[in-house]
């Protein structure tokens, strides 16, 4: 509650500034918003005071970091990004994404999920981690993506490749591992920890231990081409606000 009213506070701060750029964008067109899985708890929270600052309902599309990328690789029309730092530093490169509106959020670690009930397993060390995966029935994760390329190196360092490709479940994104979890079809899931926390059914076991761990950082920015020019500035800044920082924490993210 204290987190909400921060944010509905800032945000009417927010919307004094912008009321003079409401008539300039139409008040009933909807931004449109691509949004990786790593941050959808958080967008959803602050959704309602995002739209009550942007001065537009906001049309939000979630999914995995690359299938988004490469939507917007094809030439599909958006307003904003929200996804992984690499994808936006790509997306710049390529002339997607305007480099003046990047604006970094924050990071999130690698964590383990387990059904929800089911006995909690030690990962808090290097060794109790190698362990419990050793010992588990079956694992899952998200088939691509950034996530993918850090849990195949820390499977090689444990030498433990070829095990967990016998006991692994890929599945498109982490969103349908966590149902694999909550439904029993998998033991436990290995995704961002900011993924693992809002899902239903699953319980956060804990972050990688730090010998192992590895960190995602999510960035913002603004189409070179938007529908609304100018809206950026300000929902970005919104983005950036102090307001914004319990939420993310609270949501199993760090703030740089």
């Amino acid at each position: 509650m204290k987190t909400r009213r921060r944010i509905a506070s800032f945000a009417a701060v927010i919307g004094l500034f912008v009321l003079p750029l409401r008539p300039a964008f139409g008040q009933s067109a909807a931004i449109h918003i691509l949004v990786a899985n790593g941050v959808k708890a958080v967008i959803d929270e602050i959704r309602p005071d995002w739209e009550r600052v942007a001065g537009h309902p906001l049309a939000l599309e979630y999914g995995t970091t690359t299938v988004l990328k490469e939507r917007v690789e094809r030439g599909e029309p958006f307003d904003l990004a929200v996804l992984t730092s690499d994808a936006i530093s790509d997306l710049i490169k390529e002339g997607k994404v305007a480099a003046f509106s990047r604006s970094e959020l924050a990071r999130c670690g690698i964590g383990l999920g387990k059904r929800a009930n089911a006995p909690k397993p030690d990962i808090l060390t290097v060794d109790a981690l190698k362990q419990t995966l050793h010992n588990a029935r079956s694992i899952t994760f998200a088939e691509a993506g950034p996530l993918r390329t850090y849990l195949d190196k820390i499977f090689a360092q444990f030498g433990m490749t070829e095990e967990i490709k016998s006991k692994t479940i890929l599945t498109p994104s982490s969103v349908d591992s966590n149902k694999l979890v909550s439904e029993g079809k998998a033991q436990y899931i290995l995704t961002l920890v900011s993924e693992i926390l809002p899902a239903p059914g699953v319980d956060l076991v804990g972050p990688f231990p730090a010998g192992v761990q590895s960190y995602i950082g999510f960035a913002a920015g603004a189409s070179t081409r938007p529908a609304h020019p100018g809206a950026e500035k300000t929902l970005l800044k919104f983005l950036n606000s102090a307001a914004i920082a319990p939420v993310l924490r609270a949501k199993g993210m760090e703030t740089r």
